[in-house]
């Protein structure tokens, strides 16, 4: 499976605050009720924000915001349009020329957990079903690429595409509480979609660079 997160935009402080990152942001805007001045508020942005995490002062972390690119099969990239506090840009297969293929792997439902699988098919099973994909993935195409030809309006000509073999591209905005919550989430084995945890580390390991500090405390 295809799977990607690429960092886009973050929030930086303006050169007039006395904060360097946007984690020192955070710490700042949640100081705003000290009556001391910017420079005597305190420089343990570490220590603050761990505070906050613990004792769940989660609107401080709305001071910030992250833009990431991410690129996945559309089925997953559906679940991801559920987290509604996130704003979304998703590339659109009707102005497309491309339309991207991806494979995907198959384990077995779970029998005490539904929202589970488990790693354990046949290895000859799993290639009937890897062959039943690209079977379906030649005939789908062939026939968008036909619709195309003979000029069925794309927006048309896509309702064959299978949704979870064809990519999807977003842009996510979120500030970094709405991170933290879908990180929250998502990240969690045996209950969110395989394919979803994956998608969620790949997202936390670019948001690392940016939010070290908040990153490692999650």
């Amino acid at each position: 499976m295809k799977l990607e997160a690429k960092l886009i935009a973050y929030t930086q402080p303006a050169i007039s605050v006395p904060a360097a990152t946007p984690e020192d942001l955070v710490a700042f805007c949640a100081r705003v009720s000290s009556d001391r001045d910017y420079e005597e508020r305190g420089k343990d942005t570490e220590g603050l924000l761990k505070y906050c995490i613990k004792n769940k002062h989660w609107s401080v972390f709305e001071m910030v915001n992250a833009v990431v690119e991410v690129k996945a099969p559309r089925d997953i990239t559906r679940q991801l349009l559920r987290h509604r506090s996130f704003s979304f840009q998703e590339f659109s297969q009707r102005y497309s020329d491309r339309i991207e293929f991806t494979g995907r792997e198959f384990r077995k439902q779970d029998s005490k957990n539904r929202q589970n699988s488990t790693d354990d098919l046949e290895p000859a099973f799993i290639e009937v079903c890897k062959d039943f994909v690209e079977q379906a993935e030649v005939n789908a195409f062939t026939m968008y690429d036909w619709m195309i030809d003979k000029r069925v309006a794309k927006e048309c000509a896509r309702v064959i595409l299978p949704e979870g073999l064809t990519m999807s591209t977003l842009y996510v905005n979120g500030t970094l509480r709405s991170w933290l919550h879908y990180l929250e989430v998502r990240d969690d084995p045996g209950v969110t979609q395989h394919e979803h945890v994956l998608m969620a580390r790949a997202i936390k390991e670019v948001l690392v660079p940016v939010f070290p500090k908040v990153m490692g405390m999650v």
